[in-house]
């Protein structure tokens, strides 16, 4: 994610290298961020997702809520506010609704849902995920 936006040095400001960094966001959207909701959504499809029974998530592993469920709704969460237009073009096209499932399942626990609306939570700023409009590509 942060190679998107700070794909030649991390040194240089992003300013100093848009091309670059609109570069690295076209292959990113167009390729890694496919291959990697495609493989949450395989591992949400198997038989360790779902626990004894074998039907399938919406949790990870055992069919029960795991730190792993928690890392990858904040990764989910992250890449939406960096790449919200390409996010629900891949949402939308419904290929990876078992990630998408699992993500707003994990938003709407009570815990974690009294957190998102809390002044607890940290606002996406100047970290991994930057948001600049113009690296959010949808082809």
């Amino acid at each position: 994610m942060h190679d998107c936006h700070h794909p030649v040095a991390t040194g240089l400001y992003y300013e100093d290298q848009k091309p670059e960094a609109l570069r690295r966001s076209r292959d990113f959207v167009a390729s890694r961020l496919p291959k990697f909701l495609g493989y949450f959504e395989r591992v949400l499809g198997g038989a360790g997702a779902g626990g004894d029974g074998g039907e399938g998530g919406p949790w990870l592993y055992g069919g029960q809520l795991t730190y792993a469920d928690l890392v990858l709704f904040q990764c989910v969460d992250g890449t939406r506010h960096q790449f919200p237009r390409a996010v629900a073009r891949l949402e939308a096209g419904g290929g990876f609704a078992r990630v998408f499932a699992l993500c707003r399942a994990v938003a709407e626990r009570p815990r974690v849902r009294a957190y998102l609306d809390s002044d607890r939570r940290r606002p996406y700023a100047d970290g991994i995920y930057r948001r600049y409009e113009e690296l959010d590509v949808v082809e």
